[in-house]
């Protein structure tokens, strides 16, 4: 039995896998839910799950006496909670949103507790803070998002060295057959209906904007210690095929599957084993018609944005990319500014930071302060 804790519990992740951890209830003791303000969610979920504590880190309570879970409020409650249950914990998934996510995952490793990461921004922002942390500490990462997982799968037995290319798919987003020239009149319903996958509102507008594969690419890099120029990016529609990596001798290999989120969360949550959630089986007629296509940069500016930051390669850059595209998105959802300002936000709050390697976590930690700040001023000025 593994005992595990989730930060992020009442967000499309948490969800999912909440509903594999109940079915596989043999198989894991739930030790601690998080959640930013869905408190209604999140007593579901302790209903459900029965974990000894939760923590709240927004500012929504849950009155006393409503369950037998110890209730915690506040993101250092979340991070002491995880250090004082280091001894105990075998995995953490780490699915909170954005960067908000950054401070408890590197807890988590710090004190050597293996982590399942679907909070790609840990990574983009703080990469090879994270990978020295976790090697220190003798914790692993095993990713979550698809990609991720489906090149961790490809290189289980097979050394780096051999690798030529990694190939990453992307869906396209809800525009990959959108004319390029009519991308000022997306209106937000638009953005939010993935054709593909089932997922929260600011990873749904990152697919849009294709920024969710630039920080892929990013994540890639860091992870598994790929070269810029040996990372790919293909636009896959049906989204069968999760990632593709090439080696050296002309072999490829691939994970293949139908796009649903448990198959990656399951995969990560019963590591080395592999847990049977009722996955609807891929058969070969599916493969039929397969296309991949070369993303279109002029449709996508986000994600050459983030091509640049990778290629410049200093995380200040993928800092500040990183929290100003959090801003932008926001300021698209409350419809402050049109979809395709969200790519010059980003861009005029890069321009005013200089590219730099940051390791310390706290430093990490105030210049996202930073940016943000600068962020929201701009976002503002492309509001009026």
């Amino acid at each position: 039995m593994k005992n595990i804790g989730i930060i992020g519990a009442t967000g499309s992740i948490g969800i999912q896998a909440a509903e594999i951890i109940y079915k596989h209830s043999e198989f894991f003791n739930v030790k601690f839910l998080s959640c930013h303000n869905n408190v209604n969610e999140l007593l579901d979920l302790i209903s459900l799950l029965r974990p000894e504590y939760a923590v709240i880190t927004g500012d929504k309570t849950i009155p006393e006496g409503l369950t037998e879970t110890k209730i915690l409020y506040g993101t250092h409650s979340l991070t002491t909670l995880i250090s004082e249950l280091s001894g105990e914990l075998d995995i953490v998934l780490s699915a909170a949103v954005g960067f908000a996510g950054i401070m408890p995952t590197y807890t988590a490793l710090k004190n050597g507790v293996d982590v399942a990461l679907a909070n790609k921004e840990s990574i983009v922002t703080a990469g090879r803070t994270m990978i020295q942390t976790a090697e220190k500490a003798n914790a692993s990462i095993i990713p979550v998002d698809s990609e991720h997982s489906a090149i961790y799968q490809c290189l289980k037995g097979h050394d780096k060295n051999f690798v030529d290319k990694v190939i990453l798919t992307a869906s396209g987003g809800p525009f990959r057959y959108r004319p390029s020239d009519s991308m000022d009149f997306v209106n937000i319903n638009e953005t939010l209906k993935h054709p593909n996958w089932s997922m929260g509102n600011k990873i749904t507008v990152d697919s849009a904007t294709m920024m969710n594969k630039g920080l892929e690419l990013i994540e890639a890099h860091y992870l598994f210690n790929i070269a810029p120029e040996k990372l790919d990016v293909f636009v896959h529609p049906q989204s069968i095929f999760h990632s593709i990596v090439s080696f050296i001798d002309g072999s490829n290999l691939a994970q293949i599957g139908l796009p649903d989120m448990k198959t990656p969360i399951s995969y990560a949550l019963g590591f080395p084993d592999r847990l049977d959630w009722g996955a609807e089986p891929l058969t070969p007629q599916i493969l039929n018609g397969l296309t991949f296509f070369k993303p279109d940069k002029k449709k996508y500016p986000c994600f050459e944005v983030a091509l640049d930051v990778l290629k410049e390669g200093k995380n200040s850059l993928m800092i500040a990319m990183n929290a100003a595209n959090e801003i932008a998105v926001d300021t698209f959802l409350s419809g402050s500014i049109k979809f395709t300002d969200i790519h010059r936000v980003i861009r005029n709050t890069l321009e005013l930071f200089e590219p730099r390697d940051i390791s310390n976590i706290d430093e990490i930690v105030s210049l996202d302060n930073v940016v943000r700040e600068n962020a929201m001023k701009i976002s503002k000025d492309f509001g009026r």
